[in-house]
């Protein structure tokens, strides 16, 4: 169960890290999510945001490897992803990169779920 306990939360953590190629610039962003980023103060935005990406992964693969941060690590990378998922959900249309990313995201959810399951079961209480 460890072992499963650490694939899982490596897959959502390499799944919140991706994201961070958009510190790069414009171009990584447009090709994450599929559309323009006119204007400075919107990239700045959007490369903040893949900032934040970056935390939140980072945090995730770090609980791989820690089990003492993967309650908050779960609770952080759970409260992220979903929180996208929710927004997105009710919306009639959004482009086929966006969906991409609500469904990474679904995944990563179950494979958050499965992490914390699977660290109760192998000893681990906290999680």
């Amino acid at each position: 169960m460890k072992w499963l306990a650490v694939a899982a939360f490596l897959l959502a953590g390499l799944i919140n890290v991706f994201p961070l190629i958009g510190v790069l610039g414009a171009a990584q962003l447009e090709s994450l999510y599929g559309m323009d980023f006119e204007g400075a103060d919107l990239q700045l935005l959007m490369r903040h945001r893949a900032v934040l990406f970056g935390l939140v992964g980072g945090l995730l693969l770090c609980a791989a490897f820690k089990p003492r941060l993967r309650p908050v690590a779960s609770v952080l990378g759970l409260l992220s992803m979903a929180s996208f998922m929710l927004l997105t959900w009710p919306l009639q249309e959004h482009g086929v990169a966006l969906q991409r990313v609500f469904w990474a995201d679904g995944v990563g959810c179950v494979a958050l779920v499965i992490g914390v399951l699977a660290s109760r079961r192998a000893g681990f209480t906290a999680a």
